[in-house]
């Protein structure tokens, strides 16, 4: 096996460079095996620019977000006060998103030498388990996405579940974990913690919906997700008006606007409901979404499904459904995707166009593609 400092001594070397102030701010993006790629990058008009990191771009076009300094040491101390220390870590995650470069970043800070998954053949619960045995330091942490879980949750052989059980934590993010995922994961042992945040916030700054110290949460009128203090962006690159749109000042606090509604608790701790824009009004109803892809996804033989409003000549938007099923034989798509068997359990709330097949379109840090899903059920309603 290739060792650590081979792969990412040069992605390590630069973007330590970046947090001292260095030179220009430091871009990474990965190569065939998952090792990390190099690039300098301007950014006129933001000061301490250390990092740059693309949003995921799951809705839209990916924005240059500009993080620096003192957000990335912000962000790193109050993730080692969460997880009760600093150690070593597993980067199982691409580089270019920011949950992969904050595992880079938060082993500098610590002084410890991450270890690289090969993602040359994707990633398998294989290759995650040889990659996690050779950790060597005593406290161990690895960042996941609930797909990645998932598959290592999946008739795990006795050394995957070994090696999970041996990290102190293994932070999931990047998208809502079920509860069923994350109950499955505890009852094996395995210390899972969620996170919630994004590429402005230097990746997850809510843990197991409680806020990370120094970090702010607040709901806009519209209940929309605010989330202020240091470890905020300072902005998009080349990008004035969405800058201002996201990001504002209050009170000596920065906050960004989220795309998520949410709810407060009397505690203090976020509940995230789900997207501002998860309401489709058809046929004047709103009807949620999320709520619909919840119906969907207790259904048996359904994995996982999306689900969106598309343009209707009659309805104004029609609700249509992309859906992941255990069987993806072409008999099993023809009939779920038919209906009968399960359409009227949901009666009204059925989405009117159905695309079934063995998976989800993802994107490459593991997050539903829901722009490429919604593309392709808008092209397959064709305006009904």
């Amino acid at each position: 096996m290739t060792s650590p400092a081979g792969k990412i001594e040069p992605a390590l070397a630069a973007l330590a460079a970046a947090l001292r102030g260095e030179g220009p701010a430091v871009e990474l993006s990965a190569g065939p095996d998952g090792t990390p790629v190099v690039a300098r990058v301007e950014t006129p008009g933001f000061e301490d620019a250390a990092v740059v990191v693309r949003t995921s771009g799951s809705t839209g076009t990916p924005k240059a977000t500009v993080l620096t300094v003192d957000a990335l040491a912000a962000s790193s101390m109050a993730t080692a006060l969460a997880l009760k220390g600093e150690g070593q870590w597993l980067l199982a995650l691409p580089v270019q998103y920011v949950a992969g470069l904050q595992v880079l970043v938060r082993s500098l800070f610590a002084g410890t030498r991450p270890w690289v998954l090969d993602l040359s053949g994707g990633f398998t619960p294989e290759a995650f388990t040889a990659a996690a045995l050779e950790l060597t330091d005593k406290i161990r942490f690895t960042s996941l996405v609930p797909t990645q879980l998932q598959r290592l949750l999946d008739s795990p052989s006795a050394d995957t579940l070994a090696v999970l059980r041996r990290f102190n934590a293994v932070l999931v993010g990047g998208a809502p974990a079920a509860p069923e995922l994350l109950a499955s994961a505890r009852e094996a042992g395995v210390r899972v913690v969620t996170t919630y945040g994004s590429a402005e916030t230097c990746g997850g700054c809510v843990y197991d919906g409680v806020p990370l110290d120094g970090v702010e949460v607040r709901l806009a009128d519209d209940g929309r997700i605010l989330l202020g203090g240091a470890t905020v962006a300072a902005g998009y690159v080349d990008a004035p008006e969405l800058t201002a749109e996201a990001f504002a000042e209050d009170d000596g606090v920065r906050w960004y606007r989220t795309s998520d509604l949410g709810e407060l608790a009397s505690d203090g701790s976020l509940a995230v409901l789900g997207r501002a824009d998860d309401v489709v009004i058809t046929g004047g109803v709103k009807v949620s979404a999320a709520h619909v892809q919840a119906e969907l996804e207790k259904l048996d033989g359904v994995l996982a499904a999306f689900v969106a409003g598309v343009p209707s000549a009659e309805w104004g938007q029609s609700l249509a459904a992309y859906v992941a099923l255990a069987d993806s034989s072409p008999e099993s798509i023809a009939g779920f995707t038919a209906g009968a068997a399960w359409a009227p359990r949901l009666g009204n709330l059925a989405p009117k166009t159905v695309l079934a097949a063995g998976e989800l379109l993802m994107l490459p840090n593991g997050k539903p593609d829901r722009l490429g899903m919604t593309v392709r059920l808008t092209e397959l309603h064709q305006g009904k």
